[in-house]
């Protein structure tokens, strides 16, 4: 199917949402179980002693959770302190925790204590760009507790009044949860659920579909299945495999069929390109250890090239540490999602 769909359902029992480009899985949403504290959430907690040697200090959370902040200064042991959770913890270990908040929504983005007014830079057009700056200020007249606003780039020909509307209502937002920083530790602002995250964070689509079914009628559970076999293929008979391990995530590329000369680079290329999509959809982050199929290894530079590009354009937080003494290759990501395996479980 040619064309972008964004599809609305549940799946196993929960709210989910999947974007589908030209008949490929691009992004999914599956809302977490209650247990797990959402990236994005905003609570308020109880601050803890700092802990030598980690440059920090535990956050008392609400259900008896801890949080992890760094940035503790000006704090006291005992204050309360709002906090947004900004990544997902391991088992048994504190969740991660900042207190740089940040209310989004579809057009507009509010900064508490990162006062300034600011259009995305992917708006390049001068009027628009005028035209977004007058309603920024406006929007943010009077505006307290240095209050920022960014605007967003899906304000590039969006009606004024939505705008506007965007802005208030995440203002009024903003303004009442910095009201109630007394208390006890509670959660004040929950982390989008699915359906709501790929409206504020998705493009528009050619086609949306939200009536019960949708997922099969647009392949997404057949894309889901896949995702969950370690075997993700490569075209032209090359595979492959992707195996999370408690201590880092293994990659073995394999040319399948194929003998000739040039197939070993011709595979890792085409993992290269591949890969960010593939761990980004499992929710799969930390440590990578990728074994590329053999291949000459004056061509390290060009497999080099070809990762670079390749997570430079998934854009999210990758370090490519290089290659091991064994012929490995070895990079880290940021956990940022709930691997899909144990989300599914």
């Amino acid at each position: 199917m040619k064309g972008s769909v964004i599809a609305l359902d549940t799946f196993r029992g929960r709210e989910a949402a999947a974007r589908m480009v030209d008949g490929q899985l691009e992004d999914l949403l599956i809302a977490l179980r209650d247990s797990i504290i959402a990236p994005e959430t905003i609570l308020r907690g109880k601050l803890g002693r700092p802990v030598k040697g980690l440059g920090g200090a535990f956050v008392d959370l609400p259900g008896g959770q801890s949080g992890f902040l760094r940035q503790t200064k000006g704090l006291r042991p005992g204050d309360p302190v709002l906090v947004q959770v900004t990544g997902l913890a391991e088992a048994g270990k504190a969740v991660p925790v900042t207190t740089r908040l940040m209310l989004k929504s579809r057009f507009a983005i509010i900064t508490p204590d990162a006062p300034g007014l600011n259009v995305s830079r992917q708006i390049t057009e001068a009027d628009s760009r005028e035209r977004l700056e007058q309603l920024a200020a406006q929007g943010m007249d009077g505006a307290e507790n240095g209050l920022g606003l960014i605007l967003r780039s899906a304000c590039e020909g969006a009606p004024d009044e939505a705008i506007a509307e965007d802005i208030a209502r995440m203002r009024d937002l903003a303004e009442t949860m910095l009201a109630d920083k007394k208390g006890p530790p509670e959660t004040l602002f929950d982390a989008p659920a699915p359906h709501l995250a790929a409206w504020r964070d998705w493009p528009t689509p050619d086609t949306l579909d939200e009536a019960p079914g949708s997922f099969a009628r647009n392949g997404v559970i057949e894309a889901i299945d896949a995702l969950l076999r370690p075997e993700a293929p490569l075209g032209k008979g090359a595979h492959m495999v992707i195996e999370p391990t408690r201590a880092l995530i293994a990659v073995d590329v394999n040319t399948g069929p194929d003998t000739s000369p040039a197939a070993g680079l011709k595979a890792n290329i085409a993992c290269a390109r591949a890969l960010p999509r593939a761990l980004y959809l499992r929710g799969l982050g930390g440590q990578v250890l990728v074994d590329f199929a053999p291949f000459p290894k004056k061509d390290r530079h060009i497999l080099e090239q070809s990762l670079k590009a390749a997570f430079r354009r998934d854009g999210r937080d990758t370090v490519l540490a290089g290659w091991t003494p064994l012929g490995n290759f070895e990079l880290t990501r940021k956990r940022d999602r709930v691997p899909l395996h144990e989300l599914l479980a």
